[in-house]
């Protein structure tokens, strides 16, 4: 029997019951959203790539576990749908959800332009708190890169999110966007810190960025 306990940073609860803590402490749900997630999933979980994968049908699930400081964290990665038709099926999937990366492709403006809605519709389906990442991910061997670090950077300056650009061809800061809102959902959790995730960036300029690709 498999048991979920989805963690919301609006709950007090910032451990699991004694029952459960044999092979984990906390237990996260994460979503996907945006263009090429999918893949960026694919070669985080199986170091697998597939420049020609098909949209994401309904919503697909991969687990992952994570050691922070001495807890052990798995984290529950959900890929959502993006077609219209799956809309309804993917917002029930936002509820409960402690983190988020907001996927874009550097060499596609169009989908860099789709960040306010992805953005907007995540917030419509989440707590307030919710971790969010901004991603900018290179999918393929394409070098026109046509979305710039510093509007990335800029944009989540903007919308208080962390920021962290990706090549998922060569496993370029994949795990490490990952871990990061896995280790950031982790310290807002542990220190009862809810409300306060602006404070977690006191001292640091804004915007929180990870990693960004050098000579795209």
């Amino acid at each position: 029997m498999v048991v979920f306990l989805i963690f919301s940073l609006s709950n007090n609860v910032t451990s699991l019951p004694q029952t459960y803590k044999d092979d984990y402490d906390y237990l996260f749900k994460v979503v996907l959203i945006g263009a090429d997630k999918s893949n960026l999933l694919s070669r985080f979980t199986k170091n697998e790539l597939n420049l020609e994968s098909e949209s994401t049908i309904g919503v697909e699930f991969a687990a992952w576990t994570l050691n922070v400081d001495p807890k052990v964290i798995k984290a529950q990665i959900w890929d959502t749908a993006g077609q219209e038709r799956y809309r309804a099926i993917t917002s029930a999937y936002y509820r409960g959800a402690v983190g988020a990366l907001i996927v874009y492709d550097v060499t596609r403006h169009a989908t860099f332009e789709n960040v306010d809605r992805w953005l907007k519709e995540l917030r419509n389906h989440t707590d307030s708190n919710i971790v969010v990442m901004l991603v900018g991910n290179k999918p393929g061997m394409c070098h026109l890169v046509v979305v710039p670090t510093e509007d990335g950077k800029t944009y989540a300056e903007k919308e208080s999110l962390y920021f962290m650009e990706t090549y998922a061809l060569e496993a370029v800061n994949v795990e490490n966007a990952f871990a990061e809102v896995l280790t950031q959902i982790y310290y807002i959790v542990s220190k009862k810190a809810v409300g306060t995730k602006s404070s977690t960036k006191s001292g640091l300029g804004g915007v929180l960025v990870f990693g960004v690709l050098e000579g795209k």
